[in-house]
């Protein structure tokens, strides 16, 4: 290693570095035992939005035959026409050992049948059931949404965490170790090198006062 200075201050300085980056690999590695568990937690959660999707999806669609047959397409697709808006939708984050990760901040989507914006005296029940049930399916699609970006974002970390303490573990630790243990043999080779050239001089300064 001719690149590495063989001095007491570098062999210092090599340990120090190993101790932090044996932190550093803890630190990492409590992080990424905790995002797994949340990780765990969303994905449990996300197969919960997943089949509740579904449920409201299946229903919707009933609903929506159901008007048709009873209403007709021509006043459900009228009533659908009228009740068209606006959603709003914010994208927020909350922190989570240094990461952000993502929530949806929405208003509720399920509106009173007054104020879906179509004549509410001159329709079908069956329309404003069938509206109902699709504003609850998006009020699911949104709540899945949210579960499948904390997943996405959690995902990335944790990948970016591993290969972190990855290149700790395998290569900048090991590597300083190597370091540390080249100065140190280094320093003992030259130390005994100097103590034996001591022991030489002092021998031949014996030598010369006996004689």
């Amino acid at each position: 290693m001719p690149t590495v200075s063989t001095t007491r201050m570098e062999l210092l300085a090599r340990k120090t570095q190993i101790s932090l980056a044996k932190q550093g690999r803890e630190l990492l590695d409590q992080k990424r035992s905790a995002l797994m568990r949340e990780l765990m937690r969303t994905a449990d959660q996300a197969l919960v939005d997943s089949a509740a999707l579904q449920r409201s999806a299946v229903e919707a669609r009933r609903a929506l035959a159901r008007a048709e047959a009873i209403a007709g397409p021509e006043a459900v697709r009228s009533a659908a026409l009228a009740a068209h808006g606006e959603l709003p939708i914010e994208v927020q984050s909350t922190n989570m050992m240094g990461v952000s990760v993502p929530t949806i901040k929405q208003t509720r989507v399920t509106r009173p049948a007054l104020g879906r914006g179509y004549a509410f005296a001159g329709t079908s029940v069956t329309i404003d059931e069938a509206a109902a049930a699709f504003e609850a399916e998006v009020e699911d699609l949104i709540q899945l949404a949210e579960s499948e970006l904390r997943l996405r974002r959690l995902a990335a970390e944790i990948q970016n965490t591993s290969r972190r303490l990855n290149a700790l573990e395998h290569v900048i630790i090991p590597r300083l170790e190597a370091e540390r243990d080249y100065i140190q043999v280094t320093l003992d080779e030259r130390e005994r090198a100097d103590h034996f050239r001591l022991k030489r001089v002092k021998q031949v300064r014996q030598r010369r006062t006996a004689h």
